[in-house]
């Protein structure tokens, strides 16, 4: 994230931006899971689905400039598969230049931001590629990761940059909702960031961060389970409509404390970019005696052409965890391709096909011998 160049300001603006994503879906799933009969009605058998239009998604940012290196955000969802209703995603305040006219504050803002509010965690580096609602404008897939680290939380990031390096220190509430009760159930969060980003020739990107997050207690804990607009995978592996928002994904569950970690990678050598994802995880319930273990690894190949209108891509992530109540480790394995045409810089078309196989599941649970399989298109419009 660079530092934004304040000294264009001139005088308070108001930008209002906004994107909208409409999909196609045409998937099939299987399973082989043992019959769980619950009123007379089995839980383990799946809906039919079929070829369908999913819930178009939408949203609305409007930012205010105030002063010079002062600025206001306001991110809203106004449809989603988790919120069909208007819905505030959150509001902060970004400072990169002093307000208080000092020499050594203004020689420390030269390379220092704070961010104050409640906002998208800065943690690891695939949120970044991420479709969130109706922003799917920076994904060039159209799912997520099968266990998808992205939250909001009210806090404080403040960020130092030198040259190509850069760190990030950040205090937060640990929660996706504020709450002043119950404050023996409940810490601080800390994470950080660090890393370089250097552009070293005109052809040549190069890219490495690390990231760590720790909370110690928690209500809800929802580093790995934010995601309100959830899946871009509609009714996969379910018995019922609206069964999981988050369909197609797998959250390991550790609710009340949790140690994350990831590290990414990044090349882009003219066309042709490589994105990795790293994610260790460990953490658990409140209930458990016994820290549980996550991990995930995922990489992203995209070739760009025809200056950069039209791309290609592949995807594999696999991820392997140890959920509440089982014995052994289960997981899953995703393999995507992609197509896209950027028909401008506001307007893009992009397609996926996808195939994801669970593992290890008990033939009492409903992912036991689970696949699905198919094709989705996205339309998405973002200014």
């Amino acid at each position: 994230m660079p530092k934004p160049d304040i000294e264009t300001f001139k005088q308070p603006t108001l930008d209002i931006g906004a994107a909208f994503t409409q999909a196609f879906q045409s998937i099939t799933h299987t399973n082989t899971a043992a019959p769980r009969l619950v009123g007379g009605r089995d839980q383990n058998k799946l809906l039919p689905i079929g070829a369908g239009l999913p819930l178009a998604s939408a949203n609305l940012v409007i930012n205010a400039q105030l002063t010079k290196g002062i600025v206001v955000s306001l991110e809203n969802y106004l449809a989603a598969r988790g919120h069909e209703q208007f819905y505030v995603k959150g509001g902060f305040l970004q400072i990169d230049a002093s307000p208080i006219n000092w020499a050594p504050l203004h020689s420390l803002m030269k390379f220092t931001t704070v961010k104050v509010g409640m906002f998208e965690n800065n943690f690891g580096d695939s949120h970044f590629r991420r479709s969130d609602a109706g922003q799917s404008m920076y994904n060039p897939f159209v799912g997520n990761y099968i266990v998808d680290p992205f939250t909001t939380e009210a806090g404080a990031e403040v960020y130092f940059r030198k040259g190509s390096a850069f760190v990030m220190g950040a205090v937060t509430s640990g929660e996706m909702r504020g709450a002043v009760a119950t404050p023996e159930g409940r810490s601080w969060a800390r994470y950080g960031k660090a890393g370089i980003d250097q552009q070293v020739n005109k052809d040549l990107r190069v890219r490495l961060t690390g990231s760590l997050y720790r909370s110690d207690r928690s209500l809800n804990q929802t580093i790995y389970s934010g995601d309100r607009p959830g899946s871009r995978y509609y009714d996969v592996m379910v018995d019922s409509v609206g069964r999981d928002r988050w369909s197609g994904s797998i959250q390991p569950g550790f609710r009340n404390n949790v140690t994350a970690v990831q590290i990414n990678p990044f090349v882009k050598f003219r066309g042709l970019e490589v994105f990795g994802t790293v994610d260790r995880g460990q953490g658990k319930a409140t209930a458990e005696a016994q820290y549980r273990k996550l991990s995930q690894e995922a990489v992203d190949v995209v070739y760009r052409f025809l200056s950069d209108q039209l791309y290609v891509g592949g995807r594999y992530n696999t991820a392997t965890m140890r959920l509440q109540g089982m014995t052994q480790d289960v997981g899953a394995d995703r393999t995507a391709f992609a197509a896209g045409w950027q028909i401008s810089p506001l307007i893009l078309l992009k397609g996926e096909y996808v195939k994801q196989q669970y593992n290890d599941f008990p033939t009492t649970d409903r992912r036991s011998g689970g696949q699905f399989k198919g094709f989705i298109l996205e339309g998405v419009v973002a200014f």
